[in-house]
């Protein structure tokens, strides 16, 4: 290639960041002005994913100066960021509350800087990282296991709909793995601080670089039923269950989405009723995409405790529902009377059949006066109508451990189509010697260390008690940049990357469910970013 590559001028970089942030700022004003968000659902989406790209774009500025390598891809994440950015304000100035052209004095700084040689040169380099050494070593500890033993079952857990090994639960206990985010006055590893959330994101990326079905995902279920117990359980409870959850004694799931109701969660209609002696609580209903349902001995379930539908998601209660282990596709289970219960009560799991985030297993899960020991519901008394926030509580964090799962299937993706890139021989070369090729590989590697570096970037901020709009935000950004990059990489892989034999097919469909659970996108940028977006503006 003879096109003169740019030097990166990270001085640019931030004036384009600061005039993507007044477009922004522009729009916001504009959807304050009209009123209603449900009005505006278009823009105020657009809006969303361009407030979470621009935050991006601020991480990566921090990552640019580190050092040469950091700075190109820092220049080529902004121009790419706001190249998108500039589509979607074209033609709809008035719409957005900017001038024609309002973007027009970044045109240069995206000519050099997305330029096809300045994307190739970046083909083969992933960027340096920048962790501490402790992490580091969280990192180099949680790859082995991935690479050893994740990656040799993740084809067969996938094409066979198969259980996740147990050796695989028992091997990420021993290693501390469902304590990272427990206190260690309850038996887990957390200290507080950032370590715990930084902690959390690098296992979680490295898990899920080796299988996000049999490895990225185990550990999300007990961090959001850990955080809900943190935030409302009392003392009691927490002694009852932490330990054991971080020592994988009890593996719990999460019942809160239903048939009529995925992210409107204040409209449920499952009922806990107490019971006539009082001695706990009957389950009645059905909730839906329980994952890992079966296998679970305790779920974390959300229950309408007061029949005032009025009161929407303030007669919400959380409780610790314990089951036995069921069959992986699929369970009927009853209970029998004694310490309380009066027998009688059934569960029955419908598995659902998915495309691909196989391993886990996901259920219809049909409560029958299903019953619930009293000392089972979080916070007891002062905790009844307050499930709602428990369950927000659990999920904020899931939401940045979401983001850590898409980076993981993302850097599994890029390597597997870099080697292909390196092997694969097309007209007389490796298509790595193409143009087009490193064009996207470089792109691919700006994108994943861009999702990276805002995750750590949101790690810090909730580790201060802050960053709960940027969770929402880097969940947004990292799972849309996901499907882009894991169809790229199978498009790289041309016919193979269509054939099961090629994990990168697996990625590809793993990838799909990312910008759709603990949030689906259009709910995540309607109902939480664009309304925090307002109410941080007025």
């Amino acid at each position: 290639m003879t096109d003169a590559i740019s030097a990166p001028d990270l001085s640019a970089a931030k004036a384009v960041v600061d005039l993507a942030q007044r477009v922004v700022d522009a729009a916001r004003g504009q959807l304050a002005a009209g009123g209603s968000i449900d009005e505006q659902q278009v823009l105020a989406y657009d809006v969303a994913h361009a407030a979470a790209t621009v935050e991006t774009g601020r991480a990566m500025l921090s990552y640019g100066d580190k050092g040469e390598v950091e700075a190109r891809m820092a220049c080529a994440y902004v121009a790419d960021a706001v190249g998108e950015l500039v589509g979607k304000v074209f033609g709809r100035e008035a719409e957005w509350g900017v001038e024609p052209g309002a973007l027009d004095d970044a045109r240069g700084f995206l000519a050099a800087f997305r330029a096809p040689a300045f994307l190739a040169a970046l083909g083969m380099e992933a960027g340096p990282r920048h962790l501490d050494p402790d992490f580091e070593l969280v990192q180099d500890t949680f790859r082995r296991f991935a690479d050893e033993k994740l990656k040799p079952i993740a084809e067969h857990v996938h094409r066979h709909n198969a259980d996740i090994p147990e050796d695989i639960i028992e091997g990420l206990a021993e290693m501390g793995a469902f304590g990272l985010s427990i206190p260690a006055e309850y038996g887990g590893y957390s200290e507080g601080g950032e370590g715990e959330y930084i902690g959390m994101v690098v296992a979680t990326e490295e898990l899920s670089r080796g299988s996000l079905g049999a490895g990225g995902s185990l550990i999300t279920r007990p961090e959001i039923l850990t955080r809900a117990l943190l935030a409302g359980g009392t003392e009691e409870q927490k002694q009852a269950w932490l330990p054991r959850l971080a020592t994988a004694e009890i593996m719990n799931a999460v019942a809160v989405t239903e048939p009529d109701y995925g992210s409107d969660v204040a409209g449920i209609k499952v009922t806990a009723t107490r019971t006539d002696d009082g001695s706990g609580w009957l389950i009645n209903g059905v909730k839906t995409w329980c994952t890992f349902g079966a296998r679970a001995d305790v779920l974390m379930l959300l229950a309408r405790t007061d029949p005032d539908r009025s009161l929407t998601h303030k007669g919400l209660s959380m409780f610790i529902v314990p089951k036995p282990r069921g069959e992986g596709h699929g369970f009927e289970l009853t209970q029998e009377a004694g310490d309380g219960a009066p027998g009688g009560g059934k569960m029955e799991g419908r598995p659902i059949d998915t495309i691909g985030y196989r391993g886990m297993h996901s259920y219809e899960i049909a409560f029958d006066s299903w019953y619930v020991p009293a000392e089972n519901q979080i916070g007891l008394d002062s905790g009844l109508g307050k499930g709602f926030y428990y369950q927000m509580a659990g999920f904020e964090n899931g939401r940045l451990q979401t983001a850590a799962r898409a980076i993981g299937v993302m850097q599994a993706a890029y390597e597997d189509a870099r080697q292909y890139a390196l092997d694969r021989v097309v007209f007389g070369k490796p298509i790595a010697e193409y143009q087009l090729t490193l064009a996207k590989l470089g792109r691919m590697a700006v994108l994943i260390q861009a999702a990276r570096q805002f995750s750590y970037e949101v790690a810090r901020l909730m580790a201060r008690g802050e960053g709960q709009l940027e969770a929402s935000m880097v969940k947004a950004y990292v799972c849309k940049a996901a499907e882009w990059v894991t169809r790229e990489a199978m498009q790289i892989h041309g016919g193979f990357g269509y054939a099961e034999e090629y994990a990168v097919s697996r990625y590809f469909v793993d990838a799909r469910v990312l910008s759709i659970f603990e949030g689906a996108d259009e709910t995540l940028c309607l109902k939480v970013i664009a309304r925090r977006l307002l109410d941080t503006a007025s």
